[in-house]
């Protein structure tokens, strides 16, 4: 501390996936500045403008700091005691009425980046003894997972590229000039993109926009959305036709080859260039430079994920990483060997073990998609859904058919948030438990060190201390769940999930992991610890039962039959319809930044991005007023004519849609723009692996 009150503090941002280390200076409690910290060993000084929301959101005067509940009258603060109570008395009435999974509950995306959360919100979910579990999960990364599962042995065990050491990079669906990185911990994308370049690589990408990330590559080829497995089967064809197959140090432990082979034999580059919008010349040249470099790493993301076929798209991936060589080594697919191991082997997600009750679709690590939230909250009978619990989620405004899911929420007998703000969402609660949130929040990321492209290690402290009455999130766990005890399941005062606070577990667990950390050590390294590059590994962490890497596991293989019926039996009677496609602006996250004025400034970015082509078509100019419409929907918004789109593809922004009433959310609802998820259909969804189809649902658009 200097006379003038100076500090600086230390930390990782942790609004995305990235995990930019940045300073932060205080003077007297009052934040001067925020900018990259340049000794950050895995962002070495980079910061995007989400950096500053941090403080947006700590200084917010819409931010919920003490429980309150709905009344005639309006929210009314309440104390932490009657809030508890509240929440235990109406859980138990419903669990005696309907039984437990009368109880759902749906967890945000903000959860995996903060420390209580990932660590203890799973033993509240245990209490309350309910198989209506859902989680973003399902709007994003599902497919990954699924992959993983089923190839390598465990859902956890996601390759990420090897973007420091890699000389080819090929992205199919990902942006990360605008999300920095995601499955794909980056520390500030573009710097690292740039670096590729620098060292004589290449970079390629794939999408139906011409993205921030397409502008800098090398090259950037429009494909047809839902068309991007048929691409990767007909990269997977050539690598067998043109004897481009090499297993390399992975020979001896992936089986399947021969299975793969004879899958892939009918997508041939020219069977499927129609369909993809990429000539078949393109397809070969793109495989055998891939084969030609040094090291390449084949990479996709939201594009690939949250659209019909994302499983069949991620196992292609991984095949077609292993085929060529490029898997499991310096500059290709590898994994990261976290501090605080984020797989545990023992437990490797399982699958199908019980339905939802109105589409029977299946778990999966215990888990059903949200898709299927609505029907069971709206579908009467024996196994409804009668009330919600959701933490740190606007699922309105970030699943599809947010229209009905509003409907569902206003219908439900109770609904408690564990949230910091009235939002679309939690705007019907009855009650709100406010959590301490980030600067207030020590924090060590446990989630995105699991993907990140180099180990490191970071933990900080809370910059400010919470007011008296205010409660971190694990504290409201806790709490919760000694108030919902019961005869039959008392509160487990041994179980240090229920005692503990974040830092005990870290410094339980850290000592345990592969490098051997203590939080003392992490304590007294405030800029990061470096440990090292990505590491060859695969013989010791796939963990299938026979110990070897599945090419060809028949639970995803089965989904190529409904791939050739979509594209292959199937009559086209598309007419005039387009394809909804989504985007990510550098400034946006998911709905939850929307509320940071220095982020919202500046041009309306809600708008929907068409072709010259289609807007000829329709009589459309740039700047019009226009009504986009699917089957569960109708939007309105300005339409900006571009050539960043392919014909045949409309864009919108998501997390938008803040002007339903109730909402207490001041500057979102200056920007309130339109919910794409108004249009998202809730039966449209990877019948795979349960992901919702966020990227090619068919819309119209006409003049309003």
């Amino acid at each position: 501390m200097t006379d003038r009150g100076l500090r600086k503090h230390y930390r990782t941002c942790n609004l995305c996936e990235a995990m930019c280390g940045i300073e932060i200076t205080v003077e007297r409690d009052k934040i001067k500045s925020i900018k990259g910290d340049k000794l950050d060993p895995l962002s070495h000084g980079h910061i995007c403008p989400k950096a500053t929301a941090l403080q947006d959101i700590y200084e917010d005067p819409d931010r919920l700091k003490y429980p309150v509940k709905r009344t005639a009258a309006g929210w009314e603060e309440i104390s932490w005691d009657e809030a508890y109570d509240m929440v235990a008395t109406h859980v138990k009435r419903i669990w005696a009425e309907h039984g437990h999974n009368g109880m759902g509950v749906y967890l945000g995306n903000p959860n995996v980046h903060n420390l209580g959360a990932i660590l203890f919100n799973g033993s509240l979910i245990h209490a309350l003894r309910t198989k209506n579990r859902f989680t973003a999960t399902s709007v994003d990364q599902l497919p990954h997972h699924v992959a993983a599962r089923f190839m390598f042995g465990h859902l956890f065990l996601i390759p990420v590229p090897d973007i420091e050491r890699t000389d080819y990079f090929l992205m199919l669906g990902a942006n990360p000039m605008a999300s920095n990185g995601s499955l794909m911990t980056t520390g500030g994308a573009e710097p690292k993109l740039k670096g590729i370049q620098k060292r004589g690589g290449k970079i390629v990408v794939i999408d139906p926009r011409r993205t921030e990330t397409a502008k800098m590559a090398d090259e950037h080829l429009f494909i047809r959305p839902r068309s991007d497995a048929l691409f990767l089967l007909a990269m997977a064809n050539t690598l067998f036709a043109d004897d481009l197959v090499d297993l390399g140090h992975l020979a001896d432990l992936a089986q399947g080859v021969d299975e793969v082979r004879d899958l892939v034999a009918p997508y041939t580059p020219e069977r499927v260039a129609d369909m993809t919008g990429i000539s078949a010349a393109d397809i070969r040249r793109l495989t055998h430079e891939m084969c030609a470099a040094d090291s390449a790493a084949i990479y996709g993301r939201m594009g690939l994920s949250t659209q019909p076929f994302g499983g069949l798209c991620n196992w292609l991936l991984y095949v077609i990483s292993i085929l060529s060589g490029n898997f499991d080594r310096a500059g290709g697919m590898m994994w990261p060997t976290p501090a605080f191991p984020v797989a545990n082997l023992e437990r490797p997600g399982r699958y199908g073990r019980w339905k939802s009750r109105v589409r029977q679709a299946p778990e999966f690590n215990g888990e059903l998609p949200v898709s299927a939230l609505a029907e069971e909250i709206l579908t009467e009978g024996e196994g409804q859904i009668k009330g919600m619990m959701t933490i740190a989620g606007n699922p309105i405004l970030s699943t599809p058919n947010g229209n009905q899911l509003d409907e569902a929420f206003e219908s439900l007998d109770f609904y408690v948030a564990i949230d910091i703000y009235i939002n679309e969402t939690t705007r019907h609660a009855d009650v709100i438990l406010p959590p301490a949130t980030g600067l207030e929040c020590e924090h060590y990321d446990v989630t995105f060190h699991g993907f990140a492209v180099r180990n490191t290690a970071k933990y900080a402290g809370p910059l400010f201390e919470i007011g008296e009455n205010q409660r971190y999130d694990w504290q409201i766990y806790q709490n919760l769940m000694r108030y919902l005890a019961t005869e039959d399941r008392p509160f487990n005062e041994r179980d240090p999930r229920n005692t503990a606070s974040p830092s005990q577990m870290l410094q339980f667990v850290l000592p345990s992991g592969p490098h051997q950390l203590t939080l003392e050590k992490l304590k007294e390294n405030p800029h990061g610890i470096d440990l090292g590059p990505l590491q060859s590994q695969a013989a010791e962490v796939v963990c299938t039962e026979d110990k070897m890497i599945a090419l060809a596991p028949k639970e995803l293989t089965v989904d190529l039959a409904r791939l050739d019926e979509m594209f292959f039996c199937a009559e086209d009677s598309a007419g005039d319809e387009l394809l909804l496609i989504g985007r990510r602006h550098v400034r946006d996250n998911n709905s939850w930044m929307h509320n940071s004025r220095r982020l919202m400034k500046g041009k309306n970015r809600c708008v929907v991005l068409m072709n010259p082509a289609d807007a000829q078509a329709r009589g459309l100019e740039n700047g019009q007023a226009v009504a986009v419409s699917s089957r569960v929907g109708q939007v309105e918004l300005p339409v900006q004519v571009t050539e960043e789109v392919m014909a045949g593809v409309v864009c919108m922004p998501h997390g938008y849609g803040h002007g339903r009433e109730g909402v207490q959310l001041a500057t979102a609802q200056a920007y309130a723009g339109v919910s794409i998820n108004d249009l998202t259909d809730d039966l449209f969804v990877d019948v795979l692996t349960g992901n919702a189809a966020l990227n090619g649902v068919p819309v119209s658009v006409a003049a309003v």
